[in-house]
């Protein structure tokens, strides 16, 4: 499998998709292009070797077309850096054939001001510890393509309701009441767009859900010059994976659209839905998320994600619990002596 850099041809430095600008930009020469075609490919075809079997399949060596040295890598990482000279690559064998993405949603903000949001983001929160957020931390903020199936999808709908209209009246002193039963019958052809799910097995779901939606108008033909400057992970679930849990949400989404349908009645006895001819197709996508980890003293594991497009944010964040107990003590110990005194007086 070879493995790919992208060189400026001005100093020969490592071009990075700049997500700010939406330019490919030279970090030393400050170069800047549009695309990459005066870019210098170069590429690393030696026979990747295997390293130790691991429980996910076991990691894999490739040779940095920069310097040489060897990278490590499991079996679905597409896009990394040298850990030695640093430079980013991109591993063509992942995203080329069966596994080549469809499209791409670049990233549009930038390392820096993930950062200054991230700071902005966690100050807030008072009882965080201080080391969630310091310098070393930080440093460990990355930018990761996902890959995702996003889904269209369409089926016939047919809905059998048993409703009733209820009137109550008075006259004199005896009450009235009139019921009026219907039977409702719904249906229609109902169209689902852009339904997205996680094509990634060993990824924590909450990474990538948490921080939807995405704005899917904004999607890219796939070039892996975008992938330059960025980690990126390659779909390990086929569209025939997930394909049936897309139709059950589609079945899910079409009886509250069909319930809705039904109108005012002041009861619904009975409901029936059934579907048809439901059709499911998906594009394999790479979406941008910033994410950071976090695992304390304990072993227990903390994340901070945000969507790379728009800015949400999601986490599940560590509590300062000496914080807490300061906090606890500060206010708890001045309103029982309050107390007492006031108890004294009494």
């Amino acid at each position: 499998m070879s493995v790919i850099s992208y060189k400026c041809p001005n100093c020969g430095g490592e071009l990075v998709f700049d997500a700010k600008e939406q330019v490919y930009k030279c970090p030393y020469c400050l170069s800047r292009f549009q695309d990459l075609d005066q870019a210098e490919e170069t590429e690393n075809t030696e026979e990747a070797g295997k390293a130790e079997t691991e429980k996910d399949g076991g990691g894999v060596l490739y040779s940095c077309p920069s310097c040489g040295a060897e990278i490590v890598t499991d079996a679905t990482t597409a896009a990394t850096f040298c850990y030695y000279c640093h430079s980013p690559v991109v591993l063509k064998g992942r995203v080329s054939g069966e596994y080549l993405p469809h499209s791409i949603l670049p990233f549009q903000i930038d390392e820096k001001e993930a950062k200054k949001r991230f700071l902005e983001d966690v100050r807030r929160k008072k009882f965080v510890p201080k080391a969630f957020f310091s310098k070393d931390q930080i440093e460990k903020l990355s930018g990761v393509y996902f890959p995702e199936w996003v889904f269209d999808g369409s089926m016939d709908g047919r809905l059998d309701a048993r409703t009733a209209r209820i009137r109550v009246w008075m006259s004199r002193d005896t009450e009235f009441t009139e019921t009026k039963e219907y039977h409702v019958q719904k249906g229609g052809h109902l169209t689902f767009r852009n339904l997205g799910k996680n094509a990634l097995k060993k990824a924590n779901h909450e990474l990538v859900e948490g921080v939807l939606p995405f704005d899917l108008s904004k999607e890219k033909e796939f070039g892996m010059g975008y992938l330059s400057g960025f980690f990126a992970e390659r779909r390990d679930l086929d569209e025939t994976d997930l394909s049936e849990l897309v139709k059950g949400e589609m079945r899910g989404y079409g009886e509250t659209l069909l319930r809705e349908s039904i109108g005012q009645y002041d009861m619904v006895t009975a409901c029936d839905c059934t579907f048809q001819k439901e059709t499911v197709h998906g594009r394999y996508v790479l979406v941008p998320i910033w994410t950071l980890t976090y695992r304390d003293r304990k072993g227990s594991l903390y994340y901070y994600t945000m969507n790379g497009q728009n800015g949400k944010v999601a986490g599940k964040f560590p509590l300062d619990y000496g914080r807490l107990a300061a906090l606890f003590f500060a206010v708890m110990v001045p309103v029982l002596i309050l107390c007492l005194i006031g108890g004294y007086f009494l």
